[in-house]
């Protein structure tokens, strides 16, 4: 039978794993973060997405080493394949590592700040130390949704080489 056969090569573990790898990177970003940004008070946002980001990032940093595993030949040989692979990889350990803890060690700080002052973050007539606070997270912010992006870019730009792959059947 030849969906037996199918199952029993690497593609549809590969084709899945880059559908799940996209599809979260999608869902997350434009998705989740921006509804639940919408819909939640601000303490609620961010206690979701402290609990949603670890997950995430380490799907980013996992698959792409399992799409390496599982790729046809053909594809594990062009460079721009791998190094996308390598490069969606790195950006979600990078994210997961070092981007992620330091935004939520800045959050806390931030909450740390606001119980001293008695005024939230972004409340107008905060102190020195707060907006040195609120500039510094907005820094790390805007570095992991960037990196974030460029994740989603890179992988959509497998999927473009792994679609042609598909079409000319993987040679």
């Amino acid at each position: 039978m030849p969906l037996l056969s199918t199952l029993s090569s690497t593609a549809p573990y590969h084709l899945f794993a880059y559908s799940v790898l996209f599809g979260s990177t999608v869902y997350q970003s434009f998705f989740v973060g921006i509804t639940a940004y919408r819909a939640l008070p601000r303490q609620h946002f961010s206690a979701l997405q402290i609990k949603i980001f670890p997950p995430y990032f380490a799907m980013q940093a996992v698959i792409p080493g399992f799409l390496l595993l599982t790729a046809p030949f053909s594809i594990v040989r062009d460079k721009l394949s791998l190094s996308s692979l390598v490069i969606v990889g790195v950006t979600g350990l990078v994210n997961l590592a070092y981007i992620g803890p330091q935004t939520v060690k800045l959050m806390n700080l931030r909450k740390a700040q606001e119980t001293k002052e008695g005024k939230k973050s972004y409340e107008e007539g905060v102190s020195e130390d707060m907006l040195k606070l609120n500039k510094q997270f907005g820094i790390v912010h805007g570095l992991s949704t960037i990196v974030n992006l460029g994740t989603l870019f890179v992988t959509a730009a497998y999927g473009v080489v792994l679609a042609d792959a598909i079409v000319k059947g993987f040679k």
